[in-house]
């Protein structure tokens, strides 16, 4: 009793009496906020704000809102203000109010490149190798940008900038690209107040994968009612300036808009694409030879500047899938078809260029165009993914698969529609890298780095229609952006110390003569056991292709060029400087060591690309998905490449006309599906677009009641390009329906997109038996499973059974 009456006391003696002053405590600098200069008193009205702390931070007087528009795989020779055939207007006319430089260079990929515009440091530093799906586990190649580095959308947008990314991104682990994926490396979390793209290395343009800020959607309407990506991301683009002028008009912008131009697959309407008939008739040999010259005349390049051997590389390094077909030696049917899949890519460029026009157009109508620093460039060499005849369907690239005339030839009059994932030959890939020697995913050469690169700013840049031969690198788009801004990148971000800056601001440029010297002094290149070094106007390279399993990079041959000079790297001086050969293959490794650029790697796209990574999921042999859930993107779908797999649905038919996607995964350019249709069971597997369809239909009908369906593949050996050959087993129930022999693909389906849906085919229909979205309908999915476990289909079948039952 004595404790309670105690503490009962201590309570009391705590109670404010009526009538009796209390003092208040000694108010100190509030935690988290150091610097506060306001008044803290018990009472408000006794206290005095200090809104300091909270007032976001302006942008520096004057600043630029900045708009930077990046292509995909497009070499120095292709565009018209470089002399090349494809018109574009829009940056023909920046270019003439800005300036136009001749030697830009990227890393000879797209995950790399962009990674260095995204931070200013060398791809390796941001753990961007390659491309984000060939991530190895080594510090250089984890396909994850680490916290040693800052993006420059997080600077700006710490400064006062509205940050805006639109269309491609490729630089999310492919790990990530899920819906329950951690969205650390999406763009919001890299410094972007809003996103509208896609996440992926390429995307359907008829039937994009999109993603808005943090989640994935569905096209707002279909290509039967005019949609293009290029068209919709231009309207996204318009939409969110005009969102950010009506709340927000003083603070300026940067806007990161990457269409997916010129990346495969060319998809353009027959009304741009025709406006290039006959253009590149004459081939790729005599065009190459025509856009040096057209080079040489407006100033691009040097006189004597002379066009570099294509086939070069000897036999026992070449990658066959690289050579290039001399036009003479084609027949009329592949002339006429290599051809039209140039006219396509025009086309398909051209048309994006005028959807970048409204943009610019806006920002005129609204008064934003005088102080816009423009940024228009391309992120790496025209690609020679298209293999040397060419291919309707990019993805047999991948899967090392070889193209056929007949099968081609079949497309002629609808290359680049819905019907084709086309991508042209090798010989356009060198001719629109003219002059100089391979194209994209060569870092050695510089068809693969040298790419296009206009500026324009009114305000900023008064020596309009000028040409700038300083030789510079994507490393330097991100110091130049800080130092127009007056901004810096801040030596740590999160308590992590950062990278330094690998570029060189290019701003000194604005006011140059055009033969200035340059202000950088060396850049390493690799990619895919390719390498390089330029410095001080000397350039070694070795002599290596990619994605060829060769290795042996000691016994690697290199070779020396004094670029200065020979713009085309035409002129081997190794044997005349062996002492400068020497001292640049030191400052490779050097530059190798201060940037994680080993171990050095050249194994086949196959092997690479098919490579098992850690996810945040621990390894499981079965995969169970529902219905109504988003399309499960193919990076962390169920593999069921090269091995035996079975897929089982419970099912319930409550309508005799039941029909629809039970299970779909890919495209009409790879995939398969689970279907029900007039009554009968269908499986379809889509062999790279290649038809017939190999479709097994049940042998019987089914009619209303519970069902587990599904299908059995046992992989039995491999084809002639390593294709899977083996045997497929239809079921309803425990009853075999449908039996015979089926090939599947070795590799992905794609190399992004088209995931893995139940209930609903998204995008582009892997069969042509049913039309997006074919939704099932009539009846109820349970559950699906797919199973790579090895256990037979019938236990499976017993235990799935025993499931459906249950419910």
């Amino acid at each position: 009793m004595a404790t309670r009456l105690i503490a009962l006391g201590a309570i009391i003696a705590l109670i404010p009496l009526p009538g009796i002053a209390q003092d208040a405590p000694e108010m100190k600098e509030p935690l988290g906020y150091p610097g506060f200069n306001g008044k803290i008193d018990l009472d408000v009205r006794d206290s005095s704000p200090d809104w300091t702390p909270f007032t976001p931070k302006a942008a520096p007087e004057g600043s630029p809102n900045i708009l930077f528009v990046l292509y995909d795989d497009t070499g120095l020779g292709a565009w018209s203000p470089y002399g090349g055939k494809i018109n574009m207007p829009t940056m023909d006319d920046l270019a003439a109010e800005g300036l136009t430089f001749t030697q830009w260079h990227t890393t000879a990929l797209c995950s790399p490149t962009r990674s260095t515009l995204l931070t200013g440091r060398n791809h390796h530093l941001n753990g961007m190798a390659a491309i984000t799906e060939t991530a190895d586990g080594f510090p250089g190649a984890s396909g994850r940008i680490p916290p040693q580095v800052t993006t420059i959308a997080e600077v700006l947008q710490a400064n006062g900038y509205s940050t805006f990314w639109i269309g491609k991104n490729h630089n999310v682990p492919e790990q990530d690209v899920a819906s329950g994926a951690s969205r650390t490396e999406w763009p919001l979390n890299q410094g972007f107040d809003r996103f509208y793209g896609f996440l992926g290395g390429e995307t359907n343009q008829w039937y994009p994968d999109l993603v808005e800020d943090n989640r994935f959607i569905e096209q707002p309407y279909g290509p039967e009612d005019g949609y293009h990506l290029s068209k919709d991301l231009a309207d996204q683009a318009i939409s969110m300036l005009r969102d950010q002028k009506a709340t927000n008009p003083s603070k300026p912008w940067y806007m990161w808009f990457n269409p997916g131009a010129n990346h495969a697959p060319h998809h353009a309407s027959p009304e741009w694409s025709d406006k290039y008939k006959g253009v590149f008739d004459e081939g790729y040999d005599v065009y190459r030879q025509e856009i040096t010259q057209a080079m040489i005349d407006k100033g691009i390049m040097p006189e004597g500047t002379v066009n570099t051997e294509l086939n070069f590389l000897p036999e026992d390094i070449a990658n066959p899938a690289d050579a290039v077909r001399p036009w003479d030696s084609l027949n009329d049917d592949e002339k006429k078809l290599f051809a039209r899949m140039a006219e396509v890519y025009a086309g398909f460029s051209e048309y994006t260029d005028s959807e970048v026009g409204r943009i610019i157009d806006y920002l005129k109508e609204t008064g934003q165009y005088e102080n816009t620093l423009i940024i228009y460039a391309a992120d790496n060499g025209a690609s020679g993914e298209g293999s040397p005849n060419g291919s309707v369907n990019e993805n047999k690239f991948f899967n090392g698969f070889p193209d056929e005339l007949e099968e081609n030839m079949k497309y002629l009059d609808t290359l680049g529609s819905a019907d084709t994932y086309n991508h042209y030959p090798t010989g356009w890939a060198a001719a629109f890298s003219a002059p100089f020697k391979m194209f994209k995913r060569y870092s050695n050469y510089a068809g693969g780095t040298n790419d296009p690169l206009v500026m324009s700013w009114p305000n900023g840049i008064k020596n309009g229609g000028e040409i700038r031969h300083q030789y510079h690198h994507s490393v330097d788009i991100v110091p130049t952006i800080l130092e127009i801004t007056g901004l810096e990148m801040p030596t740590t971000n999160n308590g992590v110390d950062q990278y330094p800056l690998s570029g060189v601001s290019m701003a000194y440029t604005f006011d140059a003569a055009p033969d200035d010297p340059t202000q950088k002094d060396v850049q390493y290149y690799t990619m895919l056991g390719t390498r390089g070094i330029w410095k001080d106007g000397w350039k070694a390279v070795a002599v290596h292709a990619p994605l060829t399993g060769t290795s042996n990079f000691d016994k690697d041959v290199w070779e020396l060029y004094h670029v200065d000079v020979d713009r085309s790297e035409s002129n081997n001086l190794a044997d005349q400087e062996p002492e400068k050969l020497n001292e640049l293959i030191q400052v490779w490794f050097d530059e190798a060591a201060k940037n994680n650029v080993l171990p050095l790697d050249d194994r086949s796209a196959v092997e690479i690309l098919t490579i098992e990574r850690p996810t945040s999921e621990p390894a499981r042999d079965t995969y169970v998905y529902y219905p109504h859930t988003a399309c499960v993107p193919e990076g962390v779908a169920v593999n069921i490449r090269g091995r035996d797999y079975k897929i089982l649905a419970n099912i319930e038919i409550e309508d005799e006309n039941t029909s629809g996607v039970v299970f779909a995964h890919g495209s009409r350019f790879g995939g398969h599906s689970l279907f029900i249709k007039d009554k009968k069971l269908y499986y379809a597997y889509n062999f790279l677009g290649i038809q017939p369809e190999q479709v097994f239909e049940s042998d019987v009908e089914l009619q209303p009641g519970a069902y587990t369906v599904g299908m059995e593949f046992d992989a039995t050996g491999t084809g002639d390009s390593g294709e899977v050959l083996g045997s497929m087993k239809l079921y309803v129930d425990d009853q075999e329906v449908a039996s015979g022999d089926m090939r599947a693909q070795s590799g992905k389906f794609t190399l992004s997109g088209d995931g893995l849906c139940i209930g609903y085919d998204s995008g582009d229909a892997v069969s042509q038996m049913y039309t997006t979205p074919g939704e099932f309908t009539g009846g109820t999915i349970q559950k699906v499973a797919v199973s790579v476990s090895g256990d037979s289909y019938e236990s499976m079948e017993a235990a799935a059974k025993r499931m459906l039952k249950r419910q």
